[in-house]
């Protein structure tokens, strides 16, 4: 499962963090290296970081901590000041394993006027160990109308509450005897008084119909499913859990016009007499029931192979022709993984297909992949997005391995999914696009870890989480893929490797809990690792270091001081034992000499022989440490830092450093940034311009005119059309062309509207039928300050597939200016008309109708301002009735606030 997340908001995210630093502080302060949290998180304070250490003594140059005397008043630093409890605390333990599902087969049809699922589900099980008389199913909201066994007429008697299934079997059964359970049912995903989701997985429906009734002419009809964690459960009668696993055949009966996909093979295909088709899909390999999967919809099929496996992309009629594009090299991606783990790809296909209103990022059932339809663009649009794409495919391909063929044995151990598949991102990059990329990409996790762990966080195997849906967090996906990357520096690569292969080799087809994994490598490496499973996997927390040098001239040695100031709280260990490189330069151009320490105590002080005061020390130098850090280097040494240390976050961090300590220097460094080999130090600078340095302006103009990457280009373009001066007219029109992205294109029609709005208005023109949304928000901006009629029917036509949550927010509100501009009450009445039935259609994605409810709101406001009393009041009502048929919680509390 990937958590929703666009590229630009990880850029936002690294530039905050630098943005967001002081720049001047009342002592020599270092890196601390993570952002303010975002104001929306505002149950998260910004924390306090790189505490003052105890004066240092260096008379001890050994390596030794200096002596600690003890102090009472140290005990609450020291340990959990949790109250004793007369019980004993949550825990959440894997589900116990009563019966073996070994095999599922569904026969479905669709009400799609009804929004149910019309199913039979033969089920294959035997007891796991224990005889009984019994089984429990989880069956959500079901209708049962037949249970009984195979091949028999005889109903048995059960008892049904409406969540689960208990059957009565009528006789006893061994672990030797199975047996087969069919349950005749209709399932009813959509009638229920409440739904509740997550902030990974924003509802628990399981199976949904989209635009089932056609009413949304920009929305095809679809039916998709989602099963994680548990909801699966929703569509068929299961044993949900994440702990059983077997193999399936669904049979699928839906229109003809309609394509199909689930899990495993396409076994057949028969057309019915009355206008329907049955697929029956097989696969024939055990896995959990919540990656079972449906798809159904008007698709087109790119086909495609990878070692004589079929690969498959399923995208809209329209987007037949991009779909490589899309889902960029697949095949690839899949080669790679299978020769990195020694391991090939396990399972008879790959599809990937996109369908609309996902509820996630994509999620990696078996064999077929569902991504939300973010992914699916043209290709100018795909030019600022391609990396996003290929994280999210490497994300969901390498579950296939973790997660699909060796599987979490309890929610609780999720971190054994998601951080394998967050850390399949670094590799990928790493393996295409070089460590640069990958080292920006893990830079961006582990400051989502960091702001949202201030507290200590929780351990990365949770037993004692307060709703499993919880478990879909930082933790899981950011610090799992973070602490395997430290695991794979301190074992060495290809050691890392081979004890995934051992992992996998060993547990294929089966349940794990994290102690299968630090077993596999304690075989490979023949070292007792209980160290680090325990403070990274076992305990809360990150350490947090002061990092001190000082220099004696006397013996010739540089003298490195660390402090870890982290609160002993909340799980978080005292004292974390940190393996770390150190590299120490004697000068520019000579190369550094490596040391290896290892920090076991709380405040540690080692020396290292020099022949004189080193240019720089680099403490973490592979930069591979979850860490806050507080580095105390002179600007002097991060000058010298971005100048010489090989590493992106080392550049990074020297910018920071020197951002808080010297505007001279660090003004020299930032104009060197302009010029960095990778993008997103060059975008960082380019935020941090000095547009009054002509050296500066110079460059500006070149990488608006030829930087290579869409975003450094497009935010350079933004910062000349900010000055307004008609002497970058040039550049501007140069953007506008059929061969540049679409991010560089608006941002160049709206820069040269600041200087030329007669020739932005004409270069516009060209893209009016241009169905990319940013493209037609940037128009709704030039079209909503010189407002005409001309421009009313684009509006209108626009407004009818726009919807996507980072645009459609802000086209409405475009569309509701231009109204109030344009000032033609019957054009305002019929604009109005449109955002009050998408605002009640059910079709409707929640931002569509929240923004056109808003854009009602915007309009009845200003009516009433301008003292249109009965125009305004007509709004009202508008409003009234929407508030009236809106179910969804969330919206009734911002429709509550539209009177206040």
């Amino acid at each position: 499962m990937k958590k929703t997340s666009l590229l630009w908001a990880s850029v936002l995210i690294f530039l905050y963090a630098l943005a967001c630093s002081p720049k001047m502080s009342d002592r020599a302060v270092g890196v601390p290296v993570k952002p303010e949290p975002p104001v929306h998180w505002d149950t998260l304070g910004k924390p306090i970081l790189g505490a003052e250490a105890d004066t240092q003594d260096t008379s001890d140059l050994s390596g030794d901590d200096e002596e600690w005397i003890y102090d009472p008043d140290d005990d609450e630093a020291e340990a959990d000041t949790a109250a004793h409890s007369d019980v004993l605390p949550r825990y959440h333990a894997a589900h116990p394993l009563v019966y073996d599902l070994i095999h599922t087969r569904l026969d479905l049809s669709f009400d799609w006027t009804k929004r149910h699922v019309l199913g039979k589900a033969t089920l294959t099980l035997r007891p796991w160990f224990y005889a009984t008389d019994r089984v429990t199913l989880e069956a959500k909201n079901f209708d049962i109308h037949y249970v009984g066994f195979a091949g028999k007429r005889d109903t048995l008697r059960y008892e049904y509450d409406n969540e689960q299934l208990h059957v009565f079997l009528g006789r006893t059964f061994t672990r030797k005897d199975t047996f087969h359970l069919v349950v005749h049912y209709t399932a009813k995903p959509e009638e229920r008084e409440n739904f509740s989701g997550s902030t990974a997985i924003r509802s628990d429906k399981g199976l949904f119909f989209i635009n089932p009734d056609g009413s949304d002419p920009s929305k095809p009809r679809q039916i998709w499913t989602q099963g994680e964690t548990e909801h699966n459960s929703r569509w068929f009668p299961t044993l949900d859990k994440p702990n059983q696993r077997c193999t399936q055949e669904i049979l699928l009966t839906v229109e003809d016009r309609y394509k199909t996909l689930s899990n495993g093979v396409l076994k057949s295909s028969k057309k019915n007499p009355d206008g329907t088709r049955t697929d029956h899909w097989v696969l024939d390999k055990p896995h959990a029931p919540y990656l079972f999967m449906i798809a159904v919809g008007e698709y087109a099929i790119e086909r495609d192979s990878w070692r004589n496996i079929p690969v498959e992309y399923y995208v809209e009629p329209e987007y037949r022709a991009y779909a490589r594009r899309i889902f960029p090299h697949t095949p690839e991606m899949l080669e790679f993984f299978s020769q990195k783990l020694g391991y090939p790809y396990p399972w008879p296909k790959y599809a990937q297909v996109v369908v609309r209103d996902f509820v996630s990022g994509a999620m990696e059932n078996t064999t077929a992949v569902v991504f939300n339809d973010f992914v699916q663009k043209k290709p100018r649009a795909l030019l600022d997005q391609h990396t996003e794409n290929e994280r999210i495919i490497a994300h969901e391909m390498f579950h296939h391995w973790f997660g699909n063929l060796v599987t979490l044995e309890s929610w609780a151990n999720l971190t054994l999914n998601e951080g394998f598949a967050n850390y399949a991102e670094y590799l990928w990059f790493e393996h295409k696009y070089g460590r640069d990329e990958a080292d920006f990409h893990l830079f961006n996790e582990h400051q989502n870890y960091l702001v949202a762990a201030q507290d200590g966080g929780h351990p990365l195997i949770h037993f004692n989480y307060e709703d499993k849906e919880d478990m879909f967090d930082v933790h899981s996906y950011n610090k799992g893929g973070a602490v395997l990357h430290m695991l794979r520096h301190y074992v060495g690569d290809e050691a890392f490797w081979a004890a995934l292969n051992d992992y996998l080799t060993r547990h294929a087809y089966s349940s794990v809990e994290v102690h299968d994994l630090r077993l596999a490598f304690e075989r490979v490496t023949g070292q007792d690792l209980n160290w680090f499973f325990n403070q990274w996997f076992l305990s809360a927390g990150h350490p947090k270091l002061d990092i001190a040098y000082d220099w004696d001239e006397e013996a010739s040695q540089a003298i490195v001081t660390i402090t870890q100031t982290q609160e002993a709280k909340n799980g978080v260990p005292y004292v974390f034992e940190l393996p770390l490189k150190v590299d120490v330069y004697e000068a520019a151009g000579k190369r550094p000499k490596r040391h290896e320490i290892r920090l076991t105590k709380r405040r540690q002080t080692f020396t290292f022989d020099a022949p004189q005061q080193p240019a720089l020390i680099n403490v973490d130098a592979e930069k591979m440490l979850l860490a806050e850090k507080n580095d105390r280097h002179t600007p002097e040494e991060w000058a010298f830092m971005y100048r010489n240390a090989p590493l992106w976050q080392d550049r990074f961090e020297a910018l920071q450093g020197l951002m808080m300590l010297d505007e001279s220097l660090y003004a020299q460094i930032l104009q060197e940034a302009l010029r960095d080999a990778h993008w997103a130090i060059r975008l960082f600078a380019l935020s941090q311009a000095n547009m009054n340095n002509s050296e500066v302006c110079t460059a500006v103009v070149q990488l608006a005119e030829n930087d290579a990457h869409p975003l450094v280009r497009a935010r350079a373009i933004e910062i000349l059309g900010e000055l307004e001066n008609a002497e970058y007219k040039a550049v501007f029109e140069k953007g506008v062309n059929p061969d540049v992205s679409y991010r560089v294109l608006t941002a160049s029609l709206l820069a040269l509207a600041k200087v030329d709005r007669a020739a932005a208005r004409q270069a516009a023109s060209s893209y009016r039928e241009e169905k990319d949304e940013n493209v037609a928000l940037a128009l709704a901006r030039l079209y909503a300050e010189d407002a005409d009629s001309a421009q009313a029917r684009w509006f209108l036509e626009t407004a009818r597939w726009i919807y996507h949550e980072d645009v459609v927010f802000d086209f409405f509100d475009q569309y509701a200016q231009y109204l109030i501009r344009l000032d033609h009450l019957p054009t305002l009445k019929s604009a109005c008309a449109f955002f009050h039935t998408t605002a009640v259609s059910p079709s409707a994605n929640l931002w569509r109708r929240f923004s056109c409810a808003k854009a009602i709101h915007t309009l009845r406001n200003h009516l009433r301002e301008h003292h249109r009393v009965a125009d305004a009041e007509e709004l009202t009502r508008l409003l009234t009735d929407i508030r009236s048929k809106e179910k969804d919680e969330l919206l009734l509390l911002y429709y509550g606030s539209f009177d206040e």
